[in-house]
């Protein structure tokens, strides 16, 4: 869905996860929101009564249902699923963005989480559900793959982790190096969770 075709609120909820995975939580202002979504002040305190904390958790929410929805994307974009391409795929995203317009943006589920000092209960709890929300369609894919169901949610997890930490540390260093890293060296090491049918089995 392009932006021009959101209502108001959906423009404030994917406004509010732009702003944040740039600026985080505590520099992001409701009335940033509402300019960048092209809103009227008044309509905030209308759509999300809860004041920027409820904005936030929404905005967070809806970048872990974002994640979790590209995960199918990035595999259908692999004539060969394998852990280690989707993986690459995942990573990809950053370098292509990074690429094309800078090292201005993050994941806003991180940048929430980073926040986490000032941020109450029920933002760190969105984090976490946004998290999981994505957590999981990653560890289904690699059970597809092959992945044993006992691994799949670990190796799911570090996939995610070694993302996470990639972007903090490209962002850092305005250098995709951490992400092209996490991708080369992990390759190997998700690739060989699969389980491979026993000879004659």
């Amino acid at each position: 869905m392009a932006v021009s075709e959101r209502g108001p609120r959906e423009r404030m909820v994917f406004s509010a996860a732009q702003l944040i995975r740039r600026d985080g939580v505590t520099a992001t202002g409701m009335r940033e929101v509402a300019a960048h979504a092209g809103a009227p002040r008044g309509s905030l305190q209308h759509y999300f009564p809860g004041g920027k904390e409820q904005l936030v958790n929404e905005a967070v929410a809806w970048a872990g249902r974002y994640a979790a929805g590209r995960v199918a994307r990035f595999l259908a974009a692999l004539s060969e699923p394998t852990p280690s391409g989707l993986f690459a795929e995942m990573v990809r995203q950053w370098t292509d963005e990074y690429r094309a317009s800078g090292f201005e943006g993050g994941c806003p589920v991180a940048a929430a989480t980073v926040d986490c000092a000032r941020s109450t209960d029920s933002t760190r709890g969105a984090a976490a559900d946004a998290f999981a929300r994505w957590t999981r369609p990653v560890g289904e894919a690699l059970t597809v793959m092959g992945v044993p169901a006992e691994r799949a949610e670990s190796l799911a997890t570090l996939m995610i982790s070694a993302l996470e930490g990639a972007l903090l540390i490209a962002r850092t260093e305005r250098d995709e190096r951490a992400l092209t890293t996490v991708a080369r060296e992990l390759g190997p090491l998700l690739d060989a969770g699969v389980q491979r049918p026993s000879p004659g089995g």
